[in-house]
């Protein structure tokens, strides 16, 4: 994926695919984590393509509960992830044939600035998770989307649409709603964990255009290639913020190195093959509606297994937020391409 100055988020893309998957990908996360494309075969089914994003976003919506039952540190479930999830990219990448073989001193720049991207994002995020909640934590990273729409009409000229001047107030609304503005008696740890979360959002917006440039280079290393690197320097860049806040590495028990490496599997690796698998075979808009089961889905889990006390304006605020998210994942159908 390359820069370009037309598309919704300005994206060139190889022959064989189209610009839409990146719209739809480009939300997942820093909860998702990184993906890797996939080029477009013939469609089994027309159910496959959707069944494929549908089943990794489920999967990405269990990350920040995974998060939440592994008895380390916040910083700590970070730099266990990229590890394990480092470890089996590093398998496929070999499996593939590619190696670790990046090429260009852009390429592992590009790539070194990627990790450390990621993992400013997994920091604030699980902070977050930690603070407010997976469900509410993950919402507020989602706002992603919402960003990396900013950014396009800030800097690339994109224009925006009605769509995107909705989903603006939507989304504060949402928020608003979310946060309790009005309601007295809140702790400096919930504000504080708010803004983790939509600083998470912000850094992951960053990675996102980072690892865009990467892909985009005229000599562009393998996805899987470029993507380890990314996760062992997100691990090693995490694991000096861990020893910075005093948080140990060590992992207590049997069943948390299972949490943590479920974690790396899952929001490392498994959820993101599925869902570049299935964007190109999926329509843009559809693409966009199904990754929203992530943060709806993290929402769900965290009421149902750690009993998070919810009212009815915080459902009405949650349903608001996704709202925007959705309108801004789906903004291009209705812009123009900014004139080059």
């Amino acid at each position: 994926m390359t820069p370009s100055t037309q598309g919704n988020h300005s994206t060139e893309h190889p022959p064989g695919e189209t610009a839409q998957p990146f719209r739809a990908a480009s939300f997942g996360g820093g909860g998702g984590g990184p993906f890797l494309r996939s080029k477009k075969g013939p469609p089994n089914s027309p159910w496959a393509g959707p069944l494929r994003v549908m089943g990794g976003a489920v999967l990405l919506s269990f990350a920040p509960v995974f998060v939440k039952l592994a008895r380390v540190g916040p910083t700590t479930a970070g730099v266990w992830r990229n590890l394990f999830g480092g470890v089996m990219l590093l398998g496929l990448a070999w499996a593939w044939g590619g190696g670790l073989g990046l090429g260009s001193r852009r390429a592992w720049g590009l790539a070194g600035l990627g990790g450390v991207l990621f993992a400013l994002d997994l920091t604030f995020w699980h902070q977050s998770v930690h603070l407010v909640g997976p469900g509410l934590g993950t919402i507020l990273l989602s706002f992603q989307a919402l960003f990396m729409a900013g950014y396009g009409v800030a800097f690339l000229g994109e224009r925006p649409g009605w769509r995107l001047w909705l989903a603006g107030p939507l989304a504060l609304a949402g928020l608003a709603l979310l946060a309790g503005l009005g309601r007295s008696g809140q702790a400096w740890t919930h504000w504080w964990g708010l803004a983790c979360g939509l600083l998470g959002g912000l850094a992951y917006t960053g990675y996102l255009l980072a690892l865009r440039r990467l892909q985009g280079l005229s000599q562009a290393p393998p996805p899987a290639a470029g993507l380890t690197v990314i996760s062992f320097v997100t691990a090693g860049a995490m694991a000096l913020i861990a020893l910075g806040r005093g948080e140990s590495f060590a992992i207590p028990d049997l069943a948390t190195g299972l949490w943590l490496a479920a974690y790396g599997l899952v929001g490392q690796v498994l959820g993101w093959l599925l869902i570049s698998r299935g964007l190109p075979q999926t329509p843009a808009a559809t693409a966009g509606l199904l990754l929203l089961l992530q943060p709806t889905l993290a929402f769900l889990w965290d009421i149902v297994l750690f009993g998070r006390p919810t009212s009815l304006v915080e459902y009405a605020g949650a349903a608001l937020a996704i709202a925007a998210i959705y309108l801004g994942l789906s903004r291009g159908q209705d812009t123009a391409p900014a004139k080059p």
